[in-house]
């Protein structure tokens, strides 16, 4: 669970406003409670000694004190023992930690993701009517609005379980390429390439890479002819001179592969990479090796620590323009999304779809992810220490029960007066 300091600028300023609002009102009911014991002592001393009327102001002091205390006990018992003695069904909040997480994704689960109620919910929704007045740099109080927008979802995406949502996205992005069949995809950009004569690069790249690897490999090629040579070519020295020709030959041949765009081995490497494409698009042994390839290089640690990179960036990325728009919108890159913006607001065919994408991916999110939604919210809060949990539902809604405890010992004074007054009547 993060800590104050790990959260959003403004939602730390929140916390420590609500927080200096909860300890000011705790200051005013304890104050209250201390006045009323305070007024019993001095009401019963005048009652006693002085006349019997100011018995109506012990009764109001009296059965505030009792009020205030009633309710100070309901109030703690929610968050904490009272006075640190472990009395039965107190410190509620805490120990029900579970209970509570598992409730409020059942709840979340029954009256906001459902398919049916999304569905409808969306139904009107203009996603890139509002993406459109985001992109087109607002001014006056629109631009306070969005630069309050956008960094209220920073704040948001800052407070999310960064590990676990990451974790969902990285599941889905998995999930997605699981199912992507990579052949006939390579194929197709395969065959694009060569004909808009795109590949010539790649067998540039592929002759110099060839050119590295044979002066790298030197060595290794006079070794292996001197080892496969007989005693009398060692003897007469006709193994180094058979190492020196192939070495040469092939340095030339592929010095003149690199000048000559026309160079016959040139034509075969095309003819080679025009079959690759057409058995990528075709032929099912090859496509299933190509699927096996791409299920071990998805199951490679080294690629699970790729897409947490992407996550990662992905994530400081949008922080950083939600809470800055104006710099993100800066430049060539801003000019850009602003005429975006003034796209998406008037053309009414492009709004259409992209709202109606829009509606269909979030559906379909709800659909496919909403219970791992659901599970993120309980298992979330179950990983929470009870302290944290305690400090974060009082900082929402303490200051709301101190006024019970307010209201509480001033009615409580009230209904003693009324007793008292019954009392005397009687």
């Amino acid at each position: 669970m993060k800590t104050v300091d790990q959260l959003g600028a403004s939602e730390q300023a929140r916390y420590r406003s609500r927080a200096e609002e909860l300890r000011q009102m705790r200051i005013i009911a304890t104050g209250l409670l201390i006045a009323m014991a305070a007024i019993f002592v001095f009401a019963t001393h005048l009652e006693n000694n002085i006349h019997h009327n100011w018995g109506f102001l012990r009764a109001f002091a009296e059965a505030g004190m009792v009020g205030g205390l009633a309710d100070w006990f309901a109030v703690t018992a929610l968050f904490r023992h009272p006075m640190g003695i472990p009395i039965p069904h107190t410190a509620i909040i805490p120990n029900n930690k579970a209970r509570i997480g598992t409730t409020l994704a059942s709840f979340l689960q029954s009256n906001f993701l459902t398919t049916r109620i999304v569905a409808r919910k969306v139904q009107r929704m203009d996603v890139a009517g509002a993406a459109g007045k985001f992109l087109m740099q607002p001014t006056g109080g629109e631009g306070r609005m969005r630069m309050g927008a956008s960094r209220m979802l920073g704040d948001v995406v800052a407070s999310l379980d960064d590990e676990r949502l990451g974790g969902v996205a990285k599941e889905a992005l998995n999930k997605q390429l699981s199912k992507l069949k990579v052949a006939p995809l390579l194929g197709q950009l395969l065959e694009a390439m060569i004909k808009e004569k795109r590949h010539l690069p790649l067998l540039d790249g592929i002759i110099v890479w060839a050119a590295k690897t044979l002066d790298a490999n030197e060595e290794m090629i006079r070794k292996m002819v001197e080892e496969r040579a007989n005693t009398i070519m060692r003897w007469t020295g006709l193994d180094d001179k058979l190492s020196n020709s192939i070495i040469n030959g092939l340095e030339k041949m592929l010095s003149e592969m690199a000048e000559d765009p026309e160079h016959p081995l040139r034509a075969k490497g095309e003819e080679g990479l025009a079959k690759l494409a057409k058995d990528l698009r075709t032929q099912k042994t090859l496509q299933k090796k190509v699927e096996n390839w791409k299920d071990e290089l998805l199951a490679n640690p080294a690629i699970g620590k790729w897409m947490d990179s992407l996550w990662q960036q992905g994530r400081e990325g949008l922080l950083k323009a939600a809470r800055s728009p104006d710099a993100a919108m800066a430049g060539k890159f801003g000019e850009a999304l602003t005429q975006l913006g003034t796209t998406l607001q008037e053309d009414e065919r492009l709004k259409g779809q992209i709202n109606r994408f829009a509606r269909r991916a979030i559906v379909g999110t709800t659909e496919n992810y909403g219970d791992k939604i659901v599970s993120l919210v309980s298992d979330t809060i179950e990983g929470w220490d009870e302290s944290t949990l305690t400090d974060r539902v009082e900082n929402v809604v303490g200051s709301d029960l101190q006024f019970i405890r307010i209201n509480g010992t001033l009615v409580g004074g009230l209904v003693g007066i009324a007793i008292h007054s019954v009392g005397r009547l009687l």
